[in-house]
């Protein structure tokens, strides 16, 4: 089987490209990735040389680029996780959104459709998308399967946009397909604009800790290795045309995470307590940002048996030893010198 992994190098493809290497010998996994600012090969540099592990520079958005490498190797499946993925960014520049996460998802479909449209038997497009598409909740409630869409900001909206199209291509076409909806992803490898890692680094250095509002926004947080355990699963055992919501049944309001990072920190620094926390200063919220999100994932849980692994507190911790025990790859992500990893592994 041939598969190929959009947004391979990223923060959670790079986990789910490492789980089919390893796992699936006998698949040839390919890595499309384009190496923008939150594409690092480093993430991925303990699997490069597998037998079965290929990897592709290339951008979703460059058609013909993509129809070209579909007819070339005839992939079997695709995962695909290339997305503009930051809501402030997207509220500086939507543009860029709509190009990479609706443009982009349809180049693929079109490409997909191209090769399968006469024979779909043991195909399948597996689109990774967001709890965000959903909008917003109040205190109460959980996002399920069945929620309307209602998007806030244009990186939800442009999400919002590509998990449709894929529903239409599965209708219109029979493309085959599954769609999961992830809440927030945390853990190794997270490029340090979101907030865990980028407050982890701040913490290291002593920087403010720059809490939106009034820190009561809520969230739904999934261990990163723990969605890659989920994405294999849906890929292999999912139905087809179905929508999986992954969660990690583990809400937290902003403050309440940043205090535990602050005393997890201060533990792991050998700072006295509640240093940390004289870091955190309140600052002008973002425009439309949603109060809660918060996923029910007792579908996935039902029907393909998956559930979190660790405990938040735990993968919070398992998280931080690895940004301490990987002190170069959080040097270099920030100064951009992965990007001459780059060269000397691919183009010299």
């Amino acid at each position: 089987m041939k598969i190929l992994i959009t947004g391979g190098a990223g923060f959670i493809g790079s986990h789910v490209v490492r789980r089919f290497v390893l796992n699936y010998p006998n698949y040839k996994i390919y890595n499309l990735d384009a190496l923008t600012y939150a594409g690092n090969l480093e993430n991925i540099a303990d699997i490069e040389n597998q037998a079965n592990y290929h990897f592709v520079k290339g951008d979703i958005t460059d058609a013909a680029f993509i129809d070209h490498l579909f007819q070339e190797e005839q992939f079997d499946g695709v995962i695909h996780l290339a997305a503009e993925s930051h809501v402030d960014r997207s509220i500086k520049d939507p543009l860029a959104f709509v190009k990479t996460n609706v443009l982009g998802t349809m180049n693929l479909l079109n490409a997909a459709k191209a090769i399968w449209e006469h024979n779909y038997e043991g195909k399948r497009f597996y689109h990774v998308s967001t709890d965000e598409v959903y909008g917003a909740l109040g205190a109460e409630g959980l996002f399920t399967e069945t929620t309307a869409y209602d998007p806030n900001s244009p990186y939800s909206a442009s999400k919002a946009s590509s998990d449709h199209f894929v529903r239409a291509y599965g209708e219109t076409y029979g493309l085959p397909y599954v769609i999961t909806n992830c809440s927030n992803n945390y853990g190794p490898n997270h490029f340090p604009e979101k907030l865990i890692p980028l407050f982890l680094n701040n913490i290291i250095h002593n920087k403010p800790l720059p809490v939106y509002g009034d820190g009561n926004y809520t969230r739904d947080w999934l261990y990163v290795i723990d969605h890659a355990r989920a994405i294999d699963l849906v890929f292999h055992k999912g139905e087809q045309a179905e929508t999986y919501n992954i969660g990690g049944f583990n809400e937290w309001k902003n403050i309440d995470l940043v205090k535990l990072l602050c005393r997890q920190m201060d533990l792991k620094l050998g700072r006295e307590e509640g240093t940390s926390e004289q870091l955190i200063s309140f600052v002008k919220d973002r425009p439309g940002h949603d109060l809660r999100y918060a996923i029910d994932a007792s579908k996935i849980n039902k029907e393909l048996g998956w559930e979190p692994s660790v405990t938040f507190e735990e993968g919070l911790k398992q998280t931080i030893d690895w940004y301490f025990d990987n002190p170069k790859w959080l040097a270099h992500v920030t100064s951009g010198a992965y990007q001459e990893y780059y060269s000397k592994q691919y183009e010299e």
